[in-house]
């Protein structure tokens, strides 16, 4: 089934009634037919029937035999931190979203698992890098918010080599755009808040991996039925409902950062455009190699800190706000906000600093953007 297809539909089964969406399942539990007989469901944090809808339809997208639909983003990378045990060695990548690393750092640092960032745009770096204690080998492609793009096939490959998992966070792209589990990877991660719902009204997280039948699927199967990070049924029902429009909300955002991206580069304040659709970022070519298409993420540098801290409050159509991948096209500064608890080291090697905005375009006219963008640049300029 092609992405639209799956998109729409999903793996809808109709009931009796032939209603064309799945009912919103408000149970906690679930009554049994007789002793050792069950309908597959008995209680409410194992399965639900809704949530299990969502499931089958992001396993579908992803490309997956089992999927989890939870709570948050960082549900799901909690989840992956939580295959890891003491001695355990994992690489991350030296820009990445900041939750990732205060997750990292802040809490599992103190079960005895280490974490290594690195630069993974050369698959050198990861080679050089892995030991036989590597656990996970952890890819974001394109990453947050640098755009720096990880060879998926390649660190897949090395990460398989040393007997490591290869994990990645397919956030800034969705499944529409890019398939990690086609590429090589064991574990795909969503943070479905973003391109996923689209509307910014639920805060939800996924998994995927290859092989429903597999060990790595019924560790995750454990510790999600123990732990309990599962999505609620409404949220789940409303997680179908978005999936309906992603593809054609995807397409129109990736046209219109495009434009956006190329305009930016015309303006006199405005120093360095990062943008994966642009033929002369460094890694395009890889880029399209591995994906479908390039998203609606741009970061870009404007000449000083007082520019890019003025700019947000002469915005008019665009919302200065955190997250992304929503119909409303967002403005983030992230070295104040999903940057903040970065290390400053990591800081300085990916070159994220006081000077670069992080927009995330949205379903408004092209124009309208432009024109919002231009009048708030002009102002924090004159101010600046």
């Amino acid at each position: 089934m092609k992405d639209f297809s799956a998109e729409v539909h999903g793996c809808h089964h109709y009931d009796a009634t032939g209603a064309l969406t799945t009912p919103v399942y408000l149970s906690a539990t679930f009554r049994h037919p007789a002793f050792r007989r069950s309908t597959g469901y008995d209680y409410g944090r194992m399965a639900n029937p809704t949530r299990s809808a969502l499931e089958e339809a992001i396993a579908l997208l992803e490309g997956g035999g089992r999927a989890w639909a939870l709570s948050s983003g960082m549900a799901a990378i909690n989840l992956v931190f939580a295959l890891c045990k003491a001695g355990d060695h994992v690489l991350l990548p030296e820009d990445l979203y900041g939750g990732t690393v205060r997750l990292a750092n802040d809490i599992y640092r103190r079960y005895g698992i280490d974490f290594e960032y690195i630069d993974m745009r050369d698959t050198a770096h990861i080679r050089a890098k892995m030991r036989r204690e590597t656990k996970i080998v952890f890819v974001e492609t394109p990453s947050n918010p640098m755009m720096f793009v990880t060879d998926i096939r390649a660190a897949a490959e090395v990460a398989h080599a040393y007997g490591a998992l290869l994990v990645a966070d397919n956030t800034f792209l969705s499944p529409h755009f890019q398939k990690p589990l086609h590429l090589g990877a064991d574990i795909v991660l969503e943070s479905g808040t973003k391109y996923l719902c689209g509307h910014n009204d639920v805060i939800c997280g996924f998994l995927a991996v290859k092989d429903a039948d597999s060990d790595l699927a019924r560790e995750i199967e454990l510790l999600v039925k123990s732990e309990g990070p599962n999505l609620s049924p409404m949220d789940s029902w409303l997680m179908l409902r978005s999936l309906k429009t992603l593809g054609v909300r995807v397409e129109r955002q990736a046209e219109s950062a495009l434009t956006i991206a190329q305009w930016l580069r015309t303006l006199p304040m405005v120093t360095d455009v990062y943008y994966v659709g642009l033929p002369d970022h460094p890694q395009y070519a890889l880029h399209q190699a591995q994906s479908t298409g390039c998203g609606g993420m741009i970061s870009f540098k404007v000449k000083t800190p007082a520019i890019a801290q003025n700019v947000l409050a002469h915005l008019r159509l665009i919302a200065f706000a955190e997250s992304l991948g929503g119909v409303e096209s967002l403005l983030t500064y992230p070295i104040v906000q999903t940057h903040a608890e970065m290390p400053k080291d990591l800081i300085e090697r990916t070159g994220l600093d006081d000077r670069l905005l992080r927009l995330s375009v949205g379903l408004e006219d092209v124009e309208d953007l432009k024109e919002d963008l231009e009048q708030a640049l002009k102002k924090a300029t004159q101010e600046g």
